[in-house]
């Protein structure tokens, strides 16, 4: 049964021994409307990306820096794809356990079969610390980028390291 409730997320970083501080805010869908709420929390924020492929066989989160462009095209030829779109509520709902608005790497707790393929902004590598949705829309945890990674290892899932602002740059592992 997927954990739509953020308790699943910080047991999950509980479990780790992760450190987070925890922001309450209004109901957010865009990174835009998160802005005001944002203010004064120092960190990367990000935007979270649930994209398939053509034939909707592959599915993939993306994560980036909020300010990265992010080429559907050119992440396709990144990632040895064919053509990448937003993937649907229900496909969101079925892999990740989520809902539009809420996305983000700690749904990755829901994918136990490991379905979903992760790309991830190598600039957040670089980052002191990282801000996230705990999978509602109506908080945001912020850990250091040490521990994010160590969140992602222990998921299970390969990550992607991809650099969205370097036209033409390979992915890498």
């Amino acid at each position: 049964m997927p954990e739509t409730d953020p308790a699943g997320v910080y047991n999950a970083l509980d479990r780790l021994g992760i450190a987070y501080e925890r922001h309450g805010h209004p109901p957010v869908f865009t990174v835009d409307e998160a802005l005001a709420h944002w203010a004064g929390i120092e960190a990367a924020h990000c935007k979270n990306l649930f994209l398939r492929n053509q034939k909707g066989s592959r599915h993939y989160l993306v994560v980036a820096e909020r300010h990265a462009t992010v080429d559907l095209k050119r992440l396709a030829a990144q990632l040895g794809d064919d053509r990448l779109s937003f993937a649907s509520a229900d496909r969101l709902a079925r892999h990740l356990g989520l809902t539009p608005g809420s996305v983000s790497p700690f749904g990755l707790i829901n994918d136990r079969g490991g379905h979903v393929q992760v790309a991830v902004d190598a600039t957040l590598r670089e980052a002191e610390r990282v801000a996230f949705h705990p999978n509602v829309n109506t908080a945001t945890l912020v850990l250091s980028s040490a521990d994010f990674q160590r969140f992602l290892g222990s998921t299970g899932h390969a990550v992607r390291w991809i650099r969205f602002d370097a036209p033409g740059a390979p992915a890498s592992s």
